[in-house]
């Protein structure tokens, strides 16, 4: 049966008519290429090519066979394509999942717009979910990886995880323009001992929540939580009709609500981890490509 190296060396006579210009094209010498193109003919049992010491034309047959054999050479470097892109992680598809706070978070759209770019062929899968719902989500293997607020502690089964840190994004306090501290450059949590809170369940937001009762309980207060919003961006609006005070992560303000002002909280623990994780079992070239593409984008934007 003919090879593929036999069907480029008859194409490149069939193309120039010219064994010479064929063997040069090829990097070969002259009698090998001879001896090829007599034994695809042979295999084939049909002379493609009429030549004598004058000329070389191509027969009927011959005229046909060209027409077949470019074909099959471009469907190989197709089906070379598809395997090294594959191999590289450009092609096939990714299950991403973040937390609703991320979506504010530059390095979401950083990351995807990189990625994007670098990785055309790539289908990606995207959705919001809670960051202990994404852990879970990665072990079973119903996503390939996750933009989440936690590390894994308490987690089953974490060694199983791959877990690397994005960004500490600082938090801030988010509270009505017309409020006595809504121009300070920052604020220490012990002024805010009397202040009324607005906050996501904890069910909906555990490390935004535990991060507040962490800074409270060094300024020696409990927070007075007065409303609760499903979703920590759902928070601005009751910040803006006075409702009460929120701490929030520095990428809402992002959302440019009338009545809202964003404060600094004054305390190096006041932040909220950004961080990527997937399994470490997961040798998906595509996971191993988004992976690099992460560490660039956080690279770029000077985060962590």
């Amino acid at each position: 049966m003919f090879d593929l190296r036999q069907l480029r060396y008859f194409v490149e006579v069939a193309e120039t008519l010219s064994f010479t210009q064929a063997a040069q094209r090829l990097h070969i010498s002259q009698p090998p290429l001879s001896q090829q193109i007599l034994a695809l003919e042979a295999d084939l049992g049909v002379r493609l090519l009429d030549r004598n010491r004058r000329r070389v034309a191509l027969t009927e047959p011959g005229r046909l066979f060209l027409l077949e054999a470019k074909a099959i050479l471009a469907r190989a470097e197709s089906a070379r394509t598809v395997v090294t892109e594959a191999a590289a992680g450009f092609t096939g598809q990714l299950r991403l999942a973040y937390a609703v706070s991320v979506s504010f978070h530059r390095a979401l759209p950083e990351t995807l717009l990189r990625f994007t770019q670098a990785a055309p062929g790539v289908s990606l899968h995207l959705g919001e979910m809670l960051t202990g719902a994404q852990y879970d989500a990665i072990l079973s293997g119903q996503i390939d990886v996750g933009l989440l607020r936690a590390h894994p502690e308490g987690v089953a089964n974490a060694r199983q995880l791959n877990v690397e840190v994005i960004d500490h994004e600082p938090l801030v306090i988010a509270l009505p323009t017309r409020h006595r501290l809504a121009r300070r450059e920052s604020l220490r949590m012990e002024e805010l001992a009397n202040e009324r809170f607005v906050a996501p369940p904890r069910a909906h937001a555990a490390t935004l929540i535990d991060r507040l009762m962490l800074l409270a309980n060094k300024a020696k207060f409990r927070p007075n939580v007065r409303q609760e919003a499903q979703q920590i961006p759902s928070l601005l609006p009751l910040v803006a009709a006075g409702l009460g005070l929120a701490l929030v992560p520095g990428s809402l303000r992002a959302v440019h609500l009338d009545g809202v002002a964003f404060v600094p909280v004054d305390d190096p623990e006041a932040y909220l981890l950004l961080a990527v994780a997937s399994r470490v079992d997961n040798t998906s070239p595509v996971l191993d490509s988004f992976l690099r593409t992460v560490r660039e984008a956080r690279t770029a934007l000077g985060l962590a």
